[in-house]
C-alpha cells in the first residue's frame, strides 16, 4: 500500500477565508437592501427642486466691480423662507476659497442677533472651507436650503457638499435674505420686490 501525503489543514487560515467571505456577503445584503434614501444626493441642485421657478436676480457689486450675479429659485412665490430654496451664484471676479469663507462668516456674525460662541464659529469655519471651492469668473456656487437639515453646495457639474447643520444654513442664507442684509436692493430684486 502507498501511503499518500494528506496536504495539511490549516483551519485558521480556512476560517480566515470563510470570515472574509462571509463578512462580503453581509456587505453585499446590506447594499442590496438599503432604503432608497440612502442613495447618494442628487447629481444637479435642479434634481431637489425639479419645479423651481426664478423668483428674482441682481448684480451684488463693490465700489462699482461686479462680483456676481445672484439668483434666487424656489417652487412656490411669494417665497416662503420655510419650504426649500436655491440661491445661485455666478461669479464675475476669482475669488480664494477662504475670502469666501471668511466674508460669509463676517456677515454671520454682524447679521447674529445673539452671536454664536467660538466654538461654533470655528466649526463653521471648517465645514465651509471643506464644502467651498476656489471660484473664477464664469464659476457657479449653488446652495440649496432644506429646512431643518441644513443645506446642500452644488457647482455646474455636480453635488460639492451635504451640510447637515440647520442653524449654519440658516444663518448663511441671512446674509442675502435677512431683512438686515448688507445689500437691501440686491435682497429686494432676489425676493422679486425690487421696484
Amino acid at each position: 500500500m502507498i501511503a499518500t501525503r494528506q496536504p495539511a489543514i490549516r483551519p485558521h487560515r480556512q476560517s480566515g477565508r470563510y470570515a472574509v467571505l462571509y463578512a462580503l456577503l453581509m456587505l453585499c445584503a446590506s447594499l442590496i437592501s438599503a432604503p432608497l434614501h440612502a442613495a447618494p444626493a442628487a447629481g444637479h441642485w435642479r434634481d431637489e427642486l425639479p419645479a423651481a421657478i426664478r423668483l428674482g436676480g441682481g448684480e451684488l457689486r463693490w465700489f462699482g466691480f461686479r462680483i456676481y450675479h445672484a439668483t434666487l429659485w424656489a417652487e412656490q412665490q411669494p417665497f416662503q423662507p420655510q419650504r426649500p430654496f436655491a440661491l445661485q451664484l455666478q461669479y464675475h471676479r476669482n475669488i480664494s476659497r477662504e475670502r469666501l469663507v471668511d466674508t460669509s462668516l463676517d456677515e454671520i456674525r454682524r447679521l447674529s442677533r445673539k452671536l454664536p460662541d467660538g466654538a461654533t464659529l470655528n466649526r463653521w469655519r471648517n465645514t465651509l472651507l471643506q464644502a467651498f471651492t476656489d471660484v473664477a469668473a464664469g464659476d457657479e456656487l449653488i446652495g440649496v436650503y432644506r429646512p431643518g437639515q441644513g443645506m446642500r453646495l452644488y457647482d455646474q457639474r455636480q453635488l460639492l457638499a451635504e451640510i447637515d447643520d440647520a442653524a449654519l444654513a440658516q444663518a448663511f442664507f441671512a446674509i442675502w435674505l435677512d431683512e438686515r442684509s448688507h445689500d437691501q436692493g440686491l435682497r429686494q430684486q432676489l425676493l422679486g420686490s425690487a421696484p
